[in-house]
């Protein structure tokens, strides 16, 4: 295993894995104690990664919303919120996203060939990086960048394509669900994985590391050995 940072996939989802439903509106799946045990896994992670559909789709501002969780960071010697990290293929990232005007340091891994375009459109956004993350965006390559860059806890928050990604290509080291006890019951809604060969299969199971109620979710957190 290349040096990496330890990656925790971190998502709410429906009773049949939905992540979102399809209309405008963002689906709450979670309450706010859930809100809050997130903050907290942000607050004690050095980077959050989002994909670029997440950001259009859901324009998440992913900072610490507790202030003593942002102070006590501060005390430890940290930025007040984790380094913000997305991926993008096609470098069709919109400036005015909440990802770019919140918080602080912004790194956005780009396919190659978008990477002119994409440093073009973000030139003016404040401490935000573009960088090169190969031609068909290489995700061992990009864990390994993040831990030279002083990353070693990795939060990725979604959307579908990016758990699938970290999963299939065993990336991940833990995966916390707060899941909802209710169905979207459409196809058309993004789930937390699509259809992918995976390597945690009948035969290579996750070990179940914590279960417990949040309100009326449960939240599980599972543990992956890999070969």
């Amino acid at each position: 295993m290349p040096e990496r940072p330890h990656v925790i996939l971190s998502a709410a989802m429906s009773l049949d894995g939905h992540l979102d439903d399809t209309t405008p509106d963002r689906l709450m799946l979670s309450d706010e104690a859930d809100f809050d045990r997130v903050d907290a896994l942000r607050a004690a992670s050095d980077a959050i990664m989002v994909g670029a559909e997440t950001i259009r789709r859901d324009d998440p501002r992913l900072l610490v919303r507790d202030p003593e969780r942002r102070a006590d960071r501060v005390r430890r010697g940290l930025a007040e919120h984790p380094v913000k990290v997305t991926v993008t293929g096609s470098g069709a990232l919109d400036p005015a996203a909440r990802f770019f005007t919140t918080g602080g340091r912004k790194l956005v891994y780009c396919a190659d060939a978008a990477v002119p375009v994409q440093a073009d459109r973000l030139a003016d956004v404040a401490d935000t990086e573009v960088v090169p993350a190969g031609a068909l965006v290489d995700f061992p390559g990009i864990l390994a960048d993040l831990k030279r860059r002083g990353v070693e806890r990795l939060m990725v928050e979604g959307g579908t394509s990016l758990h699938t990604r970290f999963l299939a290509e065993d990336l991940a080291d833990e995966i916390h669900l707060a899941i909802a006890p209710f169905f979207v019951g459409d196809d058309r809604a993004p789930r937390f994985v699509r259809a992918a060969e995976f390597p945690q299969n009948a035969k290579r199971r996750m070990t179940l590391a914590e279960t417990r109620p949040i309100g009326d979710l449960v939240f599980v957190r599972y543990v992956i050995s890999h070969a």
